[in-house]
C-alpha cells in the first residue's frame, strides 16, 4: 500500500502547500501584526529547531492550543515517567506562553511547522520521534502524510469529532479516509465521536473518555492570590470568564440589574482572547461602570465595578476568588468553553444555550443540577442572583457539579493501558537494535 497521497484532493492540497512555501514568511505578517504568532520564534513554524534534540527516546505530542496542552498535561507526566523524553508542539502565542508556566522540567516546546512537506520534512529530521501524538482533533493532511512515509507509530488521544466537523470531512470522504488510516491507535473522548472517526475511515478506534476531566486545577501563586483576595475583601465577586465578543454586553447588562439589588458586587471578566481587554474596557466605562485592567498593573478598589482579566494563565486564580462563574462561547455559537476546571475549585457554574464543544459534559450537568443554563442578560442576572443569595443552593450545585466531574472520569488510566503496549514495543525495539550494533 503506497503511503503517499492517494486521492485528486490530497495531491491538489500537497501541490498547494508546496507552491506556498517560499511565500510563508509573507503569508505569516498579518498574523504576526495581530499578534497571533512570535517573531522572535517564527523560524519554528518553518521547521527550524530552537533546541538540540534529546538523546533517548522520544514522543512527540502535538495540540493546538491551550485546551488541548492542559487536557495532555497528566500524560505528559506518566510518560516521562516511563524515562520517554517529550517534545510538546502547540500553535498559539497564549498556548506557548502557557507552556512557559506549567510544563515539567525537561519537557520541551516548540511551535508546530506549518503544514508544508518542506517544512514537516525539515522538523522531522531534526526530532526523528519514536512515537507522535495527535491531541483531539488536529488533522493536518501534510503532517499525517510526512510521519507515516517514515513509518513512526502515529495515534490519536482525546479524539473528538463534532457533527460539524464530520459533516465537512464527509464531503471529501476518500481523502480523509486515506489520512485516518495511517492512524495507529484512535482513542476517542465518547461513542458519538468514535463512531464518527471510525466511519470516516479511522481503522482502530476505542472510547477512552476525555481527559480533561482528570487534568488538574491550575495552579496560582499564593503571593498574587492573597493580594487579589486583599483588594476584593468584602466584596461578592462575580465571574464571566473564557467571553466573546457579543457576550460581554450581555455580562455589563446583568452586572447593572445585580448592583442595584448587590451593591458591593463586583464583576471580573476574562475575555477569551486577552487582547480583547481594551475593547472590554471601553465597554465597561461607556455604560457607565467604573473598570480597569489586570494587563495595566492595577488591582481593583472600592469604586472599581468591572475588573478586565485580560492576561494569560490567570483563570486558576479567578477560579478561587468568585463562588460562581458564568461561561462564555455559549451565549453566541461559538460552542462553549470546558466546565471542569471551574467546578473542580468550587464555582457554580452558568452557561448559554450554545455548548455543542462540549454537548456531553453540559448535557450530565444540566441533568443533575450541577450547572445552570441562561439565554440573555435578564436570566443571566436572575440565575446569579439566586446562587449568590441562596448559598445552599450553590452549594447544592457545585457538589453535584463536582460528583458529574468525578464520575466522567479515569481517562487517564485508560489512555496510558491503551498505549503502553507501543511504548513496551518501542523501548524493546531500541535495546534490539543497540544489541545488534554492539556485537558488530
Amino acid at each position: 500500500m503506497t503511503r503517499r497521497p492517494t486521492t485528486l484532493p490530497l495531491r491538489l492540497y500537497r501541490l498547494g502547500m508546496q507552491l506556498a512555501t517560499p511565500f510563508a514568511k509573507a503569508l505569516l505578517r498579518p498574523r504576526i501584526r495581530r499578534g497571533k504568532e512570535d517573531p522572535t520564534r517564527l523560524p519554528e513554524r518553518f521547521g527550524l529547531a530552537s533546541r538540540a534534540r534529546p538523546s533517548g527516546q522520544l514522543v512527540w505530542v502535538h495540540g493546538a492550543s491551550v485546551g488541548e496542552m492542559i487536557a495532555v498535561l497528566p500524560l505528559i507526566d506518566r510518560l516521562r515517567a516511563r524515562d520517554f523524553e517529550v517534545l510538546l508542539t502547540t500553535g498559539t502565542v497564549t498556548s506557548a506562553k502557557l507552556a512557559a508556566d506549567r510544563l515539567p522540567p525537561g519537557v520541551i516546546h516548540q511551535f508546530v511547522p506549518l503544514d508544508a512537506p518542506r517544512f514537516l520534512t525539515r522538523f522531522l529530521g531534526h526530532w526523528r520521534p519514536d512515537l507522535v501524538v495527535l491531541v483531539e482533533s488536529e488533522i493536518w493532511p501534510n503532517l499525517l502524510l510526512e510521519v507515516s512515509e517514515r513509518r513512526t507509530p502515529l495515534f490519536m488521544v482525546n479524539a473528538r469529532m463534532s457533527a460539524r466537523s464530520f459533516a465537512r470531512w464527509q464531503r471529501t470522504a476518500r481523502s480523509v479516509k486515506s489520512l485516518l488510516r495511517r492512524v495507529d491507535l484512535c482513542l476517542a473522548q465518547g461513542r458519538d465521536d468514535a463512531e464518527r472517526l471510525a466511519r470516516l475511515g479511522a481503522p482502530r478506534v476505542s472510547v477512552t473518555g476525555n481527559l480533561k476531566f482528570d487534568a488538574p486545577p491550575p495552579p496560582v501563586a499564593d503571593r498574587t492570590l492573597e493580594a487579589l483576595k486583599a483588594a476584593l475583601a468584602g466584596r461578592e465577586v462575580f465571574l464571566a470568564c473564557s467571553t466573546h465578543a457579543g457576550e460581554e454586553d450581555a455580562v455589563i447588562a446583568a452586572h447593572a440589574a445585580l448592583k442595584t439589588r448587590i451593591p458591593d458586587l463586583i464583576t471580573l471578566i476574562a475575555p477569551r482572547h486577552p487582547e480583547r481587554g481594551m475593547e472590554v474596557l471601553r465597554l465597561a466605562t461607556g455604560t457607565g461602570h467604573p473598570a480597569v485592567l489586570r494587563s495595566g498593573g492595577y488591582l481593583p478598589d472600592r469604586g472599581t465595578d468591572i475588573y478586565v482579566a485580560d492576561t494569560i494563565g490567570e483563570l486558576g486564580l479567578f477560579y478561587r476568588l468568585a463562588r460562581l462563574a458564568f461561561l462564555g462561547g455559549s451565549l453566541i455559537r461559538h460552542g462553549g468553553q470546558n466546565p471542569i476546571e471551574p467546578i473542580k475549585l468550587g464555582c457554580a457554574i452558568l452557561h448559554g444555550p450554545h455548548v455543542m464543544n462540549f454537548a456531553e459534559i453540559y448535557s450530565r450537568l444540566d441533568q443533575s443540577y450541577g450547572a445552570e443554563a441562561v439565554t440573555d442578560a435578564d436570566s443571566l442576572a436572575k440565575a446569579a442572583y439566586a446562587l449568590i443569595t441562596d448559598e445552599a443552593r450553590r452549594l447544592r450545585t457545585v457538589k453535584a457539579g463536582q460528583a458529574t466531574v468525578a464520575a466522567l472520569g479515569g481517562a487517564l488510566e485508560r489512555t496510558m493501558a491503551a498505549l503502553d503496549p507501543y511504548l513496551v514495543q518501542i523501548r524493546l525495539e531500541k535495546h534490539t537494535l543497540k544489541d545488534r550494533e554492539s556485537t558488530r
